[in-house]
Formats: C-alpha cells, sequence, structure tokens
C-alpha cells in the first residue's frame, strides 16, 4: 500500500516537473532573438552575391560588415542577388551580411519641408538631423478604385500656355516630354515657385500645395542652383527635395523616385494636397537597366529588362486625388522624360506617354524661335481636360486650342 502512495506522489511530481520545465524552456526561447547571417560569395559592379540567407524577403534590407546597407532584388535557389547601396570597395568575399527584418522605408512628415536628403532619406543639407518624423515604406500599395475621387480641381502651374491650353488637375499624372535643353526642368521648377503666392493665401490645410522635388542622375552643381533658387525665392519652406545625383551609385538612383513618393504619400494621405516632380524618369530607367543587366536578368527591347513597364506605372498610380471617405488628399504627379532628337515612340517615352494623363511635349525648333516654354500644342494633350479649370478659365480657353488649330493649318499653307 506505502509502494502504491509514493508511486502516485512521484508521478505527481513529475507531471509538475515536467510542466515546470516547458515553461521555463518556452520562456527562455520568447527572449531570445535570433538573426539569419549569410556570406558574400562574390562582390563586384555595386552588386553582391550572398550565401544562407534562406528566410530573407524581396525588398529587404540587408547590412553588411562594413556597415553599408543594401537590397535583396533577387532571389535565386543557391544564393540572393544584393544590391549594394554605396561604394562595394569596403566588401570582401567571405564578409557576413545581416538581415534587418525590415522593408526599405524612410522619414516623412512635416518636418522633412526645406530639406535636401538623398534616397535613403538621409539630409545632405548640413542642418543636422530631422526632427519629429515618422518613416513609411518606399513601396506600397496604390489606392484602390473605391479610395480615389474623379479629378476636379485645378493645380494652377502659374504658366498661361499650361493652365490655358493642357489644364493640370488636383491628382493627375502629366508627362512633360522634350529634348535636352528644351525647358522641362524649367517647367517644374517654375510651378514650385508659382505655388508661393498661392500658398501665402491660403486660409486653410485644403488649399497649401506642398512640392517634392525628385533629382535623378543630376549634377551635383544643379542641384545645389535648384536648391539656392528655391531659397532666394522663400518657396524651399513648403518644398523637399530628393537627390540622386550622377555620382551616386545606380541603386540609389532607382530608389529616389520611390523614397520622393512615399514623402508626398505623407500629405496625400494626411488630407493635403502635395506635387512630385520626378526629374527624369530616363535615366531612372537607365540606372535599373544597369543594375538588371548586373543581376543577369533577360534583357529586352533596347535591353531594358521586361518589368521596365511595371516600374514606371506603379510609381505613377500612386498619385491619385482621394474620395471624400478617405481624406480629400491629392498627389499630382509631373514626370519628366527626355527623348532623343524628337523620338517620342522610343521605348521608355511610350510606355510613360500611355501610363500619364496626358503630356506637354516640348519642341527644340520652338526654343530657339524664342517661344518659351516651348510647347506644341498640337502634341500636347491633358486627358483630364476642362475638368480641372476653373470655370471662368473655361469660357476664355474654350475655343483658343481650335483658334490656334485653324492659324497652324494657314500658316503651313
Amino acid at each position: 500500500m506505502i509502494d502504491g502512495i509514493f508511486i502516485i506522489e512521484f508521478s505527481v511530481r513529475a507531471a509538475e516537473l515536467t510542466t515546470l520545465l516547458e515553461s521555463r524552456i518556452t520562456n527562455f526561447y520568447t527572449n531570445f532573438q535570433v538573426d539569419e547571417i549569410g556570406r558574400v560569395v562574390s562582390v563586384g559592379d555595386g552588386i553582391a552575391r550572398v550565401y544562407g540567407l534562406k528566410e530573407i524577403q524581396a525588398g529587404e534590407m540587408v547590412e553588411f560588415a562594413s556597415g553599408v546597407k543594401g537590397i535583396a532584388l533577387n532571389l535565386e535557389n543557391e544564393n540572393v542577388g544584393i544590391v549594394v547601396f554605396g561604394s562595394d570597395t569596403a566588401i570582401k568575399e567571405g564578409d557576413l551580411v545581416k538581415r534587418t527584418g525590415s522593408i526599405v522605408d524612410v522619414p516623412a512628415g512635416k518636418a522633412m519641408l526645406g530639406r535636401v536628403v538623398n534616397a535613403l532619406g538621409v539630409p545632405i543639407d548640413g542642418r543636422g538631423a530631422l526632427s519629429d518624423h515618422e518613416r513609411r515604406r518606399v513601396e506600397v500599395k496604390a489606392p484602390g478604385i473605391i479610395e480615389r475621387k474623379s479629378v476636379h480641381e485645378p493645380m494652377q502651374t502659374g504658366l498661361k500656355a499650361v493652365d490655358s491650353l493642357v489644364p493640370i488637375g488636383r491628382g493627375q499624372r502629366e508627362l512633360i516630354i522634350g529634348d535636352r535643353q528644351t525647358g522641362k526642368t524649367a517647367i517644374a521648377i517654375d510651378t514650385i515657385l508659382n505655388q508661393k503666392q498661392m500658398n501665402s493665401r491660403a486660409t486653410s490645410e485644403s488649399e497649401t500645395l506642398y512640392c517634392v522635388y525628385v533629382a535623378i542622375g543630376q549634377k551635383r552643381s544643379t542641384v545645389a542652383q535648384l536648391v539656392q533658387i528655391l531659397s532666394e525665392a522663400n518657396a524651399i519652406e513648403y518644398s523637399i527635395l530628393v537627390a540622386a545625383t550622377a555620382s551616386d551609385p545606380a541603386p540609389l538612383q532607382f530608389l529616389a523616385p520611390y523614397s520622393g513618393c512615399a514623402m508626398g504619400e505623407y500629405f496625400r494621405d494626411n488630407g493635403m494636397h502635395a506635387l512630385i516632380i520626378y526629374d527624369d524618369f530616363s535615366k531612372q530607367a537607365v540606372a535599373y537597366r544597369q543594375m538588371s543587366l548586373l543581376l543577369r536578368r533577360p534583357p529586352g527591347r533596347e535591353a531594358f529588362p521586361g518589368d521596365v513597364f511595371y516600374l514606371h506605372s506603379r510609381l505613377l498610380e500612386r498619385a491619385a486625388k482621394r474620395s471624400d471617405q478617405t481624406g480629400t488628399g491629392s498627389l499630382t504627379a509631373l514626370p519628366v522624360i527626355e527623348t532623343q532628337a524628337g523620338d517620342v515612340s522610343a521605348y521608355i517615352p511610350t510606355n510613360v506617354i500611355s501610363i500619364t494623363d496626358g503630356q506637354i511635349c516640348l519642341e527644340t525648333e520652338l526654343f530657339y524661335r524664342g517661344i518659351r516654354p516651348a510647347i506644341n500644342v498640337g502634341l500636347s494633350v491633358s486627358r483630364v481636360g476642362s475638368a480641372a479649370q476653373l470655370k471662368a478659365m473655361k469660357q476664355v480657353c474654350g475655343s483658343l486650342k481650335l483658334e490656334l488649330a485653324q492659324y497652324r493649318e494657314v500658316a503651313a499653307f
């Protein structure tokens, strides 16, 4: 009888002990963080092949032993193709690579206004760190159909030729296309400068237009000159400049438009209005082509990868006018494309023309004749049209395009 009681007691204690051990082990592993580490197999031309990152996500940020960051673009069976943000000279074969567990994000908010940042959102204007801000992912889905509203409010550029003949509305995507040195950037900069007067008259947040200018592959001197122009006109106080200059690596030139768009979306999603200028998409496409070829992706037309259309479409679709239920904010996009000898039927120009809601075509011949902005009214179109004009403007400009077409017909005769 005593033996039986002893066995029962022992089994009860063993059960308690098992439960206690299980709970201790469980609690131990909940506080234990495991970092997945990979090793560099090969590195060169800004591309690192890394072995061992089995659980990595597409588009995830990684950190090398030297402190340089990169983004995982190619997920293959044997290794991961990582594009390096910065110089790859500090990375060597066998180096450790750590996952960060986060998709690339950038700072956003009103604290960004008046600042010049690089493609990763790091200030490069020498004015110290950013103050109060939130972080937003650079790659997000565009608003759905239900969340949108038809474009119906004018986005005044302050240029008579544009506002009367090719009107732009808040939430529209209007392409500026032309050869080099035809005044494409001038139209974009004038639009930012002309918001100064309108913003100073604004009585509420809904009337103010914030501006984001993304410089892709431009000279550093050009960006410095632009900052000076905006500062002298006091226009920088409502603007954000994102710069990925010609001396920056291709991955940063590829990323800059997405970073700028994330900053502009902060205003769109909080019931405010913003304008974003991408200057220019041609250089971003070239940077993306360089990266894709180095990652051994199959080339297509003009050696661009097959998804170069998606590169621009997923970005431009994020410019939208939100519905009354989702805050009535808007993001207007003015992408710039540089053509070669007026060839608008090339691959990238035709892609972007098909995505946008119209285009402003600039011509070298008109520019040299002293017609500036050198807009070819016959080729330029706004697919939103008079819906983006005030009633008074509609009455004045209703027949203007027809009269110009009739004049050109007689002049050609």
